[in-house]
């Protein structure tokens, strides 16, 4: 099992870290540059290009490769979390909210609304800023979702 964080925009990689040392879980923070990581064995960095996606790319291509069920994604991007449920992953928000194949698709369809809203001019409001409720829900879900996969076995 191994925690992947989309971590270019990631406001909680440190309650992250915090979470995954004390279950002795190994995190990859996924960027497209260098981010200051804490000197662990358990913790690594992946620098990816440049690219459109290209650390999406990179953390579903590692996905695949550990065969799905022994990820969890921490992203706030919706169309990655849709890519990473699909392989059998495990994806939290960082608002502690987690992606689930029941809420994906009309998390999708609400993005695809707001897009077109947007590119038709009108002035739509984004999130609500990120605060310490958010912080707090991040660390019960990411430690809810861990202890339920190390029971399970993954």
């Amino acid at each position: 099992m191994r925690i992947l964080i989309d971590a270019d925009a990631c406001p909680v990689k440190e309650e992250t870290y915090k979470v995954a040392l004390r279950h002795k879980v190994p995190v990859v923070v996924v960027s497209n540059s260098p981010i200051r990581v804490p000197q662990s064995a358990l913790i690594t960095r992946k620098v990816v290009s440049d690219a459109f996606d290209a650390a999406d790319d990179w953390i579903v291509e590692a996905i695949e490769t550990d065969g799905g069920v022994a990820a969890v994604v921490i992203t706030a991007d919706i169309l990655l979390a849709d890519r990473c449920l699909k392989l059998g992953a495990s994806v939290v928000a960082p608002n502690g909210k987690p992606f689930t194949t029941a809420s994906i698709g009309s998390a999708v369809a609400t993005r695809a609304i707001m897009a077109d809203l947007r590119a038709g001019g009108d002035i739509v409001g984004g999130p609500p800023p990120f605060g310490k409720q958010d912080r707090s829900r991040f660390l019960s879900a990411l430690d809810e979702v861990l202890v339920r996969m190390l029971r399970a076995g993954r």
